[in-house]
């Protein structure tokens, strides 16, 4: 399908989708749009905890792609949902998501799969494909991260030295954190409250912190975590913090400690030079351990990406999809 050089994909509906019992009592919503016997890829959102969007399907030739997006454990249309208090999180980890992916896969009979996301996407892309090399044809992600104790400290203390103003708010909304280094244990045990009105409190104070991050590059419009609704918001507060408090059970550095394990799968990085959230340094490391990435560095970009950013991504989808 023909597009402007600076345009994405006309929108599209999905043609098939389901939940999936991925067990725990959990269900997985997924849906595939595109061609059914296009390419497979599959959109792995960010958050954790943010739950896919339809404005993804839209960097995919839907005359060459079939593409499968879906809604990881306990947000979007998965259920239970994270904002009911009564949702288990015991059962949602980083080795559970790769778990869900590829029963996933399975289900919908694909052999390989390109892999796309970004932010959180791209951690957990990496984790599902240093595990599951051979089931991965293409990677591509924006807005790189590996979710390391260093990048959640950075993103949760570091960055109060460019907002301090706001950072002060963040650090005064869990009073009772042991020192810098537990405001984000803090704020989980808030999440767990039983509680309504603490949960609603340490989730508009998480999400005003995210925002005065992103707040030098943010577009016009709603505020990326407060302009949530308000269930997908205690959702993702619940999750981000229920994940960045245990390093999302990875050790520290694995991911690109083994980016060996990617050797012969062709992966395009892309990342903003003003990336607040997550610094560049992590997708040059990752460059440099994998042997088969490349990186392209966006000048007048940050973590949500901009014109260039996405012209990249199509970029490099429009080239993998004729890879076959």
């Amino acid at each position: 399908m023909d597009r402007g050089p600076d345009e994405k994909y006309p929108p599209i509906e999905p043609y098939d989708h389901g939940t999936l019992d991925v067990g725990d009592g959990n269900l997985v919503y997924w849906e595939v749009c595109g061609n059914p016997a296009g390419k497979p890829a599959l959109v792995v959102h960010g958050g954790p905890g943010s739950g896919c969007n339809a404005r993804a399907r839209q960097y995919f030739d839907p005359d060459l792609y079939r593409v499968v997006l879906f809604d990881q454990r306990n947000c979007g249309r998965s259920t239970p949902h994270a904002s009911d208090p009564a949702a288990d999180m015991r059962h949602n980890t980083t080795a559970h998501l790769i778990a869900d992916m590829e029963l996933l896969r399975r289900h919908l009979g694909i052999g390989k799969w390109l892999l796309y996301g970004g932010s959180w996407g791209s951690t957990l892309i990496l984790a599902y494909a240093e595990q599951h090399p051979r089931q991965v044809s293409e990677i591509v992600i924006s807005a790189v991260t590996t979710t390391r104790r260093s990048e959640i400290d950075w993103l949760y203390r570091g960055a109060g030295q460019i907002f301090p103003e706001a950072w002060d708010l963040f650090r005064a909304g869990v009073p009772e954190a042991r020192g810098p280094g537990d405001l984000v244990a803090a704020y989980a045990r808030r999440t767990e409250s039983p509680d309504p009105d603490v949960r609603a409190r340490a989730t508009a104070d998480w999400c005003a912190w995210e925002d005065a991050v992103l707040s030098m590059e943010a577009a016009a419009g709603p505020s990326p975590y407060s302009g949530r609704p308000g269930r997908d918001q205690l959702a993702l507060v619940r999750i981000c913090t229920h994940y960045f408090s245990h390093g999302a059970w990875l050790e520290e550095g694995q991911l690109i400690r083994d980016a060996g394990r990617l050797a012969g799968i062709p992966g395009v990085l892309v990342h903003g030079r003003f990336d607040l959230g997550g610094p560049l340094t992590t997708a040059w490391e990752l460059a440099k351990a994998w042997p088969d990435a490349e990186l392209t560095v966006i000048d007048d970009a940050g973590h949500l990406g901009g014109p260039a950013t996405s012209r990249a991504v199509l970029a490099a989808l429009d080239r993998f999809a004729r890879l076959g």
